[in-house]
């Protein structure tokens, strides 16, 4: 059995089947959904139900809690309809979603920056080049059918070279099943594939506003593709990164920022480190980088912010800009990078 969902104020309609998600019907059908993991773990497709009945399937509570579905909250990544339904998402538009596509990658390089960070260059099929939004994520398929995935650092006008390429930032995560064998034994020209874009963490270039946009750790690699964007289409809004790490280490392309200031007078750095040792000789900025920016920038309701990195710093920074600093909640665009263990927690 197939039901309406239909998405105000966009006016943008969609079937969807009873037994697929929410979010897997608008994906199918090129609706601009806001999403992140899929998974009932980050809580980015939360939208608000106008009307209808839907049945929610296994998710964690800080993504929607049970007070917040009595109100009539509904996660769309886990949320099946039992009827016709109207949602409200302010950030569904007009535009249809880029098409999914599934595709041979081929590895071009691997560079380690850190002890635990390699910038990873894939080349794309030259024949078929898939369009994305700068923020937006891949998932590389596995042999026994489960998935990874990792946020392309580079903007779309860069896919113009030949061969088409585009930049990862991968995090060890030890005894993981796609990070170990990367760290170990993957080598140039071997081949996997990758299914995307995927995500709805982009700039929103209709808006005005001065820009925070908020990074911690590998978290920089979709800040680093809004950036190399805005560079390229000469958007002049005032932006500010604050990129967090435990060590200097951490902040694995710092050099690369330096080099986009000289650039960009428009665009502000400020590096922001948490756990710094002696031998670090550390003068910069120190503490929560999420906190940071509410030290700098005590009053966001006239801003944009942009948040990528762990789940406990974009989770905070939400709570915290929207409660403390006045934020528009619909202004707060984020990319949480839940893990596997963060989405075993379901």
């Amino acid at each position: 059995m197939s039901f309406q969902i239909s998405v105000q104020p966009s006016g943008r309609s969609f079937t969807a089947d009873n037994n697929e998600t929410l979010l897997a019907a608008g994906i199918r059908q090129g609706i601009g959904l806001p999403y992140g993991c899929k998974d009932g773990a980050c809580g980015s497709c939360k939208c608000k139900k106008i009307s209808g009945t839907v049945v929610h399937g296994p998710h964690q509570a800080k993504a929607l809690s049970d007070e917040e579905e009595a109100l009539g909250l509904v996660l769309t990544c886990c949320a099946t309809a039992q009827s016709d339904v109207v949602l409200e998402s302010k950030q569904v538009t007009a535009e249809g979603g880029l098409p999914v596509k599934k595709m041979p990658v081929r590895v071009v390089s691997l560079e380690k920056k850190s002890h635990d960070v390699i910038v990873m260059k894939l080349q794309l099929p030259a024949n078929d080049v898939m369009k994305f939004h700068a923020g937006q994520y891949i998932e590389f398929l596995l042999r026994d059918g489960s998935r990874r995935s990792y946020s392309m650092a580079k903007a779309p006008h860069t896919l113009e070279v030949t061969p088409p390429t585009v930049e990862l930032h991968i995090r060890h995560m030890p005894g993981g099943k796609f990070t170990d064998p990367v760290f170990t034994t993957m080598k140039e020209k071997d081949i996997l594939r990758a299914e995307g874009p995927y995500g709805s963490f982009y700039l929103r270039e209709d808006s005005d506003k001065p820009i925070v946009l908020l990074a911690s750790g590998t978290g920089f690699a979709p800040i680093k593709a809004l950036i190399e964007h805005m560079q390229h289409r000469g958007i002049t809004r005032p932006a500010t990164l604050y990129w967090g790490g435990r060590r200097p280490a951490d902040l694995y392309m710092a050099d690369w920022m330096e080099a986009r200031l000289a650039e960009m007078p428009n665009l502000r750095y400020v590096p922001v480190i948490s756990n710094a040792e002696v031998e670090d000789q550390w003068n910069g900025r120190t503490g929560f980088v999420h906190q940071t920016v509410l030290q700098d920038f005590p009053d966001l309701s006239g801003y944009q912010v942009y948040a990528c990195g762990a789940p406990i710093v974009v989770d905070s920074a939400k709570r915290d800009y929207v409660a403390q600093g006045g934020l528009p909640e619909e202004e707060f665009y984020a990319d949480s990078f839940t893990s596997e263990a963060d989405k075993a927690k379901v």
